[in-house]
Parts: C-alpha cells; sequence; structure tokens
C-alpha cells in the first residue's frame, strides 16, 4: 500500500463550478466537455449532461433554470487551474430514441459582450492601443494592452461588432486580443508570453500531423497606398527578415521557395495604408502571417493548464524536419467517458528544421 500511496496520480474528470462555486452534481453528470479557443479569440465551452433522474425520484433535472440559467457564470477546473470562465449563452434539450434525456450547457468568455455589440464610430489620431483601451471601458473590462503600434490619423468602424473591429485592427499590427476572467489583453503574437509545454511522441504527444507547404508562401510582400498629406505613394516591401527572428536556425518559407521555384512577390492590394509607416507596418504583419503558416501541425495531447493559445510547444520524437518549437493558435480541451481527458490542438511556425 505505502508504494501505491506513492504511485503518481492526478485528477481526470474536470471540475463544473457555477457562480465559482464547485458544483459536484454537475460534474458528476457531465457526459462530454470541450472548451475551445484560437488565436482570434472567444473561449467557448459546451457541457452536456445527463438529464434524468435525481434523489427525490424520476424526472429532468436541469430545465427549473435553479442550477443553471442565461447569465450564470460557468467555469471549468482542473486541480487549482482554471480552464474556462464565462457565461452560459446556451441551454439546448436532446431526446434520443431509446435513451436518456440530456441537456447541452453553452457558454462564452467575456469577449462575447464585444461580439454582441455592434457600432458605427471613428477614432481621430490613435493607436491600437488607444482603441482597446476605449473597447475595455465600454465593456467593464480592465485593460492589459502592451502594444507601441503607429498612431493612425483615423479609424473607422463601421457597423461592425467591437470584437470584429478588435480582430481587424490588431492583424494589421501582427497582434492578439483575448481576456483573461475580466481582463482584456493584447500583444504582439512574439510577445503574448503564453509559457512553454515540452511534449514528445508517442508519449505526452498522443498524436500528430504536420506537412511544411509552400503553396501560400512568398518571397516578398508589397503594401501600397497614398499618401494624401504627402501626395506621394505610401510603400514598403518586406521580405524574409521580418521573420527572421523567429527561425530559430530552421529554414524559412521564403528561402526555400526560392530556392525551389525562385523569386515569388506578391502585392497587397486592399490594405491602402495612408503612410509609409502604416505600409511598413502592413507588409510586415502581412508577411509574417503567410510566413507562419508555411509549417502547420494538428495534435492530441495529454492535457495540461499551460497548453493554451500563444504556448510554445516543444515538440520531439517527430525527426529533424519537425522537432522544435511552435506556437499554439487553436486549443480545445476534450472530455468524455469513452477516451477520458485530451487537449486537441492546432500549431505552426515558419521555418523547417535542416536534414
Amino acid at each position: 500500500m505505502a508504494a501505491l500511496a506513492n504511485f503518481p496520480l492526478r485528477v481526470s474528470r474536470p471540475a463544473v463550478l457555477v457562480d465559482g462555486q464547485r458544483n459536484a452534481t454537475l460534474t458528476s453528470a457531465m457526459l462530454e466537455l470541450s472548451v475551445a479557443e484560437s488565436a482570434d479569440g472567444l473561449a467557448r465551452c459546451e457541457l452536456l449532461l445527463g438529464n434524468w433522474g435525481g434523489p427525490s425520484g424520476l424526472g429532468f433535472q436541469y430545465f427549473g433554470r435553479d442550477v443553471i440559467d442565461f447569465g450564470k457564470r460557468l467555469s471549468i477546473a482542473l486541480g487549482d487551474d482554471t480552464l474556462f470562465d464565462g457565461r452560459v449563452t446556451a441551454i439546448t434539450g436532446i431526446f434520443p430514441d431509446g435513451g436518456p434525456p440530456q441537456v447541452r450547457i453553452s457558454a462564452e468568455d467575456r469577449l462575447q459582450d464585444l461580439r454582441m455589440t455592434r457600432r458605427t464610430r471613428s477614432f481621430a489620431n490613435a493607436s491600437l492601443s488607444d482603441v482597446l483601451q476605449q473597447v475595455a471601458r465600454d465593456h467593464g473590462l480592465t485593460a492589459d494592452v502592451s502594444l507601441q503600434g503607429a498612431t493612425y490619423a483615423l479609424l473607422a468602424q463601421v457597423n461592425q461588432s467591437d470584437l470584429a473591429f478588435a480582430r481587424d485592427l490588431a492583424r494589421r499590427e501582427d497582434a492578439q486580443v483575448w481576456v483573461e476572467g475580466s481582463t482584456l489583453k493584447a500583444a504582439q503574437r512574439t510577445q503574448r508570453n503564453g509559457g512553454g509545454v515540452t511534449l514528445a511522441w508517442a508519449g505526452t504527444l498522443r498524436e500528430f500531423h504536420v506537412g511544411a507547404d509552400l503553396t501560400h508562401q512568398r518571397t516578398a510582400l508589397v503594401a501600397t497606398g497614398w499618401d494624401v498629406s504627402g501626395k506621394q505613394a505610401a510603400s514598403n516591401r518586406a521580405d524574409a527578415s521580418a521573420v527572421s527572428s523567429e527561425l530559430k536556425g530552421g529554414v524559412g518559407g521564403a528561402d526555400t521557395l526560392k530556392n525551389a521555384f525562385g523569386e515569388r512577390v506578391d502585392t497587397l492590394a486592399h490594405g491602402l495604408p495612408a503612410s509609409a509607416a502604416e505600409a511598413r507596418v502592413l507588409a510586415e504583419a502581412s508577411f509574417r502571417h503567410l510566413a507562419r503558416r508555411f509549417v502547420v501541425g494538428r495534435g492530441v495531447a495529454e492535457t495540461q493548464a499551460a497548453l493554451r493559445v500563444g504556448a510554445t510547444l516543444t515538440l520531439a520524437g517527430l525527426g529533424p524536419l519537425f522537432n522544435g518549437d511552435y506556437t499554439a493558435t487553436d486549443v480545445c480541451i476534450r472530455f468524455d467517458n469513452r477516451q477520458g481527458l485530451r487537449t486537441e490542438f492546432g500549431c505552426d511556425r515558419p521555418f523547417i528544421g535542416r536534414p
């Protein structure tokens, strides 16, 4: 028995919390769980529960709206780590042929406020940081914004949700927007500080599929527009130097494309930068977006709280071309009574290893 006491054990069934309190009944009734997030922000949770029975006699368990109700805070925890924190947005009844009834609970994090608020407005002489500070105030959120972007003469939000507007602006500057609890966060992708996770196939990395694809790679991107005040063209060309700090000794997609097929230069036709500074930001951010899609992988791993969007994944056991660091771009934590707990994830990087 002493040997068993020292055997490494860990919780495999996540806990369900309602309004911050652990609910053992919901946790034990959980049939399936899905918690999904991506680099675009807005984490979602779906919880499938058995909905029949109970200590006081047969009947529907979760249609009374006393335990689960719209707008209630719903959290998912694994041990002391929070995997999801949001509010209930949907309740779905499921009545299968020949089986007991079930109920599916859906929830979204605080970016739901931004998704459901549509406006038309403008910001004069403002940066992305200024806009996000205002958006946070509009929704009663605390802002934690680490951006040093350019100031724009005019930024227009035209019949867009606050979330879509923030995403569009962030994408132009290679930044990401997300929430943690009631804090709206924004940072450049390379500065997100998502932590680090080491996975090895076939161990903590159960399954992995990865490919290096030149289809959408370019050796350079050119952003062009018109500087009204200067009455001249606003143009900038971005090449492999825009992503050189992320190559970590590997071979980038642009160099691989050039060596295999020659120069492939493309022009960004719809960005319309209004100054040379805007053209540079647009060209470099767009080049990085393409470059990072050179090597794209999808995998299934043992669940751990640190395996979240923005984390640096150090993958081993894949051979010289695909070993090394990736960035997690989307994560879905799943639980059911057949396969237990696991994390499905997507990742990418702008280089391939040297043979």
